[in-house]
């Protein structure tokens, strides 16, 4: 059981029948009445954020979320296939399961599933992954006064703003939690 006089960082408690995240929390001591937490919270199956506040002495039973590192393999329609390294058994995933940040995935990547009392509710892709730019315009020496980029589109078919230098062929670094360009490789 976690108390939410216990809350952390990090901390993953059920809820209401869903699974939630400590994302930040504050306790309270107001001059007059009692003491409280207040805490954002994110549900991890459905990604959504709320905030709310708790007696300290609340209880909720601790959830574990498994992380496991799996092999991306293939697509087959709508089904994503992860192998697992050890057992080299293939998981089936569905696309709506898959993060916005899974368009810079490419075939042989690890990813973490991650899984709550058996059922797979989310894939974690790598943070940087190095990508080649398979299209994008030419850039022109000297043709602008500040930070300027254009649109390049990876191997994996993701479109990123990429700086004038950048060319077709490159190799990149991009960081998948926010979709930017990092460095060439």
């Amino acid at each position: 059981m976690v108390s939410a006089g216990d809350f952390r960082n990090g901390v993953t408690f059920e809820m209401d029948g869903n699974v939630y995240q400590i994302i930040e929390f504050q306790h309270v001591k107001p001059g007059k009445g009692a003491a409280f937490v207040r805490a954002k919270i994110r549900n991890v199956i459905a990604g959504s954020v709320i905030e709310r506040t708790f007696n300290p002495t609340e209880k909720f039973p601790a959830a574990y979320v498994e992380r496991k590192e799996m092999e991306y393999s293939y697509q087959d329609g709508e089904i994503y296939y992860f192998m697992d390294s050890e057992s080299y058994e293939l998981v089936p995933i569905n696309e709506s399961d898959l993060s916005d940040n899974f368009r810079f995935v490419k075939e042989n990547m690890v990813c973490k599933i991650l899984s709550y009392k058996g059922n797979v509710f989310g894939v974690e892709p790598p943070t940087f992954v190095s990508l080649e730019v398979t299209k994008t315009d030419p850039g022109f020496k000297g043709d602008t006064a500040t930070n300027a980029t254009k649109p390049a589109t990876l191997e994996t078919g993701a479109e990123i703003k990429v700086p004038l230098f950048i060319d077709e062929g490159d190799m990149i670094n991009v960081d998948t939690r926010t979709g930017e360009y990092m460095s060439r490789a």
